[in-house]
């Protein structure tokens, strides 16, 4: 962002709810003001109920466009025009490109998250990963993961409505990549150990966990998490989830999803001004721990 907002300032967003915690707006803010453009992104507490009128005005006053967070993430897909080919494998958008006036749905998370996984310094590929959730979020992850050559993937989730939903995201994903893709019940607290015995890298991808909500935890005996086991968390508010504690109380090395944040930013802030972010600027300033 330049030192003044002028009448020719561009708008991006990020649209959720919660948001006020978010610290995407800074991130955005410092590398447009790094790189000279006249741009600003701001954060609005959407709800799904209310995203519709957010979307039509964003579209409405020629926003560049904006991220999406919990829970919009597969609510915005009936308003979009066009899907990319991740998107679309996903079901799920956290970033959408205004151009030309058409509305283009895009999922940067699940590159995001394979990028901050190799930032912390870990190898996945051939393994398997045990991911908890099936929100938008964790589809884009199990979408690239898969597509990067991670040998299997054990997603848990609730069994409720979107059960069936979610089964045949399974099914497409599998079938479309070299991944081996099981659905499980997350209450089926035998088959989650089980799971992890063999994993390589644990993913929580639900929001259990996140301020304000702190005392809670996906999981409900740590003893199931073994030494050898990688436990990552997406949620960056609070910095260490009550998840990452039981890891390191187990000897687990772990990294929750700051770097997911900021590889995922990257790639939307390329999508709106055609440049790239200043990665290890933004990484100094807000992402050192």
């Amino acid at each position: 962002m330049k030192d003044e907002i002028t009448g020719k300032t561009k708008l991006a967003a990020l649209l959720g709810s919660p948001v006020s915690h978010s610290i995407s707006p800074q991130m955005h803010n410092e590398a447009f003001h790094q790189l000279g453009l006249d741009y600003v992104y701001l954060a609005f507490d959407v709800t799904p109920k209310n995203l519709k009128d957010a979307v039509m005005g964003l579209k409405a006053v020629g926003s560049c466009g904006f991220n999406l967070t919990m829970p919009l993430k597969v609510h915005i897909l009936p308003l979009l025009d066009e899907l990319t080919p991740a998107a679309k494998l996903a079901g799920a958008v956290n970033t959408v490109i205004i151009k030309d006036n058409r509305l283009i749905g895009h999922t940067t998370d699940g590159t995001g998250y394979m990028r901050s996984v190799s930032d912390a310094g870990f190898d996945i590929i051939g393994k398997k990963m045990t991911l908890l959730g099936a929100g938008g979020a964790a589809t884009a992850i199990c979408v690239q993961a898969a597509l990067d050559g991670v040998s299997s993937i054990d997603i848990f989730k609730r069994k409720n409505s979107s059960w069936d939903k979610t089964e045949e995201f399974c099914h497409r994903v599998a079938s479309e990549t070299n991944c081996k893709i099981r659905l499980l019940d997350l209450n089926h607290t035998e088959l989650l150990a089980e799971s992890i015995s063999d994993s390589t890298i644990l993913t929580n991808a639900t929001s259990v966990g996140m301020a304000p909500d702190i005392a809670s935890s996906p999981i409900p005996d740590p003893s199931i998490l073994h030494r050898e086991l990688i436990v990552s968390d997406i949620i960056y508010n609070p910095k260490e989830t009550l998840l990452l504690k039981q890891a390191r109380g187990q000897g687990c090395p772990c990294f929750n999803g700051l770097y997911m944040l900021l590889y995922q930013g990257a790639s939307a802030f390329t999508c709106w001004t055609g440049q790239e972010m200043p990665i290890e600027i933004i990484k100094k300033k807000y992402f050192s721990n």
